[in-house]
C-alpha cells in the first residue's frame, strides 16, 4: 500500500456531472471524466484491507485493492492489465454498474467508501487514450467453433473469453446492431454508443465474427445450429416484460419501458420513426410506473423529450436513506437512491398502487391510485400490502411507461425448438456447469439467471466460457471468474 494514511488525508470526491440545465438538452454522457491526478489521489484512499470485502461483493472478482494501488503509483498500464484480467467490459461497468463493491468497502463502515467505480472509469479511459488497449490475437486456433446467441454483456464476455482460448466464435444478434441491452436498453446519456463500438472494433480485430438481423430459431433453424457448431451458448437475455393487468390496460398511450427506451435510442442515432409508432413525451404528463433503474432511465429520457411533467410511482415503501439492521455492512443495502435523472426533475411517489387506467376517446388521460401500507408482516418478516382505506386519488397521465421489470426470456422460437427445460421462474435451466440438458448447448446471463445487473451478466458469460472451453477441450486455461 502506497500511503497507509491516505484514507485519513483524502476525503471521497463525489462524481462530477455536467450541469443539469445543459445536459437535459442533449443525450451526451452526463458524467465527467476526472483528471488522472484526481484519480491517483482518490485511489490513495484504498486501505489494502486484509480481507477486501469489495472483492467479495464484486460478481467478477475485480482486483480492486491491487489496481487502486497501481493507479496511486502512476502505473496505469499494469492497472489496466489487472482490470482486464477479470472484466471484459470495464468501460461499461465504469459507467453504469451500481457499484456493489463500494457498499462493501471496509472504509465504508465509518466513512465514505472508495470511489471504486470512478477509479475504474478512469483506468479504462486512460488506457484507451494512451493506446494501451489494442487487439490481441490468439496465438493458436483450436479448430472448434462456438455460436453465441445474443450480443448483450453476457454474450460479449463469453465470446471474448472463448476467442482468446482459440476457438472460432460467431455471435448472432436478431437486431440490426450488436450490443443488446447495452445498445438499445441503456440511454446514451448513461452509455454513449460510441463506447460500445470502440470495444466491438477490438473484438472484431481479434477474430470474433458478428452476424446481425438473424433471429436464431426462426431465420436460422435450431437443428442447423447444432449441426454447424461444436458448442452453443444462449445469451439472449430476459425480454418478456412484467405487465400491469388492470382495467384500462388496452387504452392507447401505455407502453413498456424497453419499447420506449429502445425507440429513443434508435431516434438518437437518426432513425425515422413513423408518426403512428412514435412514443414521445414532448409536452405530455408522463407517469413512469416502477421505481428501479429502468424507471429512472425513462424519467431522464422523458425530461430530454421536454415532457410537461414527469411522475414516477413505486408500489413499495420509500427506502431508508441510510443502512438498516436488515442490511448491515457488508451487505448490499436497500436504501434510497437518487440518480442523475431524478436530479433533472420530476416527482417520486412511494407506496402507491395503480388500480385503473382511465381514458378519453380510447386514450389514457389519468391513473386511479391508492396508497399502500406494508406495516403488517408475514411469518418471514416480509411486509403484507394492504390498501389504505379512503386514500384513492388520480394522477394525470398522457403517457404511461410501465417499468416493472421482466419475467423471463422469450420461450417461443429457439428455446421451444430445442425443447429446453425451464426453472420455476421460466428461465433456462442449467447445471452448475452452465450446460442445459441438450448436448453442447449452454446458457448464460439473464436467460439463465433472470433479470439482473450488467456486472452479473459479464460474470455469467465468463463462467459459461470456462465451462464451454472445458467441454470442448477436456481442460481449460480460462479463469473461472
Amino acid at each position: 500500500m502506497g500511503d497507509p494514511k491516505g484514507f485519513l488525508k483524502v476525503k471521497r470526491e463525489h462524481p462530477a456531472y455536467r450541469p443539469v440545465c445543459e445536459r437535459v438538452r442533449d443525450y451526451k454522457q452526463v458524467s465527467a471524466l476526472r483528471s488522472d491526478s484526481k484519480s491517483m489521489e482518490q485511489a490513495s484512499r484504498c486501505m489494502d484491507c486484509g480481507t477486501p470485502f469489495c472483492h467479495w461483493a464484486c460478481p467478477i472478482g475485480n482486483y480492486i485493492p491491487e489496481w487502486n494501488d497501481l493507479v496511486f503509483h502512476n502505473r496505469w498500464e499494469e492497472a489496466i492489465s489487472l482490470l482486464m484480467a477479470t472484466n471484459n467490459l470495464p468501460e461499461v461497468t465504469g459507467r453504469v454498474c451500481p457499484a456493489l463493491c463500494e457498499y462493501s468497502c471496509v472504509l465504508g463502515i465509518n466513512d465514505d467508501p472508495v470511489t471504486i467505480r470512478e477509479n475504474e472509469f478512469s483506468v479504462i479511459e486512460h488506457a484507451f487514450k494512451e493506446g494501451i488497449i489494442i487487439p490481441i490475437l490468439p496465438k493458436n486456433r483450436t479448430g472448434k467453433t462456438v455460436a453465441i446467441v445474443g450480443s448483450g454483456p453476457s454474450g460479449l464476455a463469453c465470446a471474448d473469453q472463448l476467442n482468446q482460448a482459440g476457438h472460432r466464435v460467431i455471435v448472432f444478434e436478431k437486431d440490426d446492431s450488436i450490443g443488446g441491452i447495452l445498445r438499445f436498453g441503456i440511454p446514451d446519456f448513461k452509455l454513449e454508443k460510441k463506447v460500445i463500438d470502440r470495444r466491438l472494433n477490438i473484438l472484431k480485430a481479434e477474430g470474433i465474427e458478428f452476424r446481425t438481423k438473424i433471429n436464431v430459431g426462426l431465420d436460422y433453424p435450431a437443428k442447423k445450429l447444432l449441426e454447424d457448431f461444436d458448442a452453443v451458448c444462449l445469451a439472449g437475455g430476459s425480454r418478456v416484460a412484467r405487465d400491469l393487468k388492470i382495467p384500462g390496460r388496452d387504452l392507447k398511450g401505455i407502453y413498456f419501458a424497453m419499447d420506449y427506451l429502445t425507440q429513443s435510442n434508435r431516434r438518437g442515432r437518426g432513425e425515422n420513426i413513423p408518426d403512428n409508432l412514435l412514443i414521445d413525451a414532448n409536452n405530455k404528463s408522463v407517469v413512469v410506473i416502477g421505481g428501479g433503474d429502468t424507471g429512472s432511465d425513462c424519467v431522464g429520457t422523458a425530461n430530454r423529450q421536454q415532457a410537461k411533467c414527469v411522475v414516477q410511482i413505486e408500489v413499495l415503501p420509500k427506502p431508508s436513506e441510510c443502512r438498516t439492521p436488515d442490511h448491515a455492512w457488508p451487505k448490499y443495502p436497500v436504501i434510497l437512491k437518487t440518480s442523475t435523472s431524478h436530479e433533472e426533475g420530476g416527482l417520486r411517489h412511494w407506496a402507491v398502487l395503480s388500480k385503473e387506467f382511465i381514458g378519453d376517446n380510447g386514450k389514457v388521460s389519468r391513473i386511479s391510485c391508492v396508497n399502500a401500507d406494508f406495516s403488517e408482516k408475514d411469518s418471514q418478516g416480509c411486509g403484507i400490502m394492504k390498501e389504505v382505506a379512503g386514500s384513492g386519488f388520480e394522477v394525470p397521465a398522457d403517457l404511461v411507461i410501465i417499468a416493472a421489470g421482466f419475467l423471463h426470456p422469450e420461450h417461443n422460437g429457439l428455446i421451444k425448438d430445442l425443447n429446453l427445460d425451464m426453472d420455476n421462474r421460466g428461465n433456462v435451466l442449467t447445471g452448475q456447469d452452465y450446460a442445459t440438458l441438450v448436448k453442447k448447448v449452454f446458457a448464460a446471463g439473464d436467460i439463465r439467471r433472470g433479470q439482473s445487473l450488467v456486472v452479473w451478466a459479464i460474470s455469467e458469460g465468463r463462467q459459461a466460457a470456462f465451462n464451454i472451453d472445458k467441454y470442448l477441450m477436456g481442460y481449460t486455461n480460462l479463469p473461472m471468474l
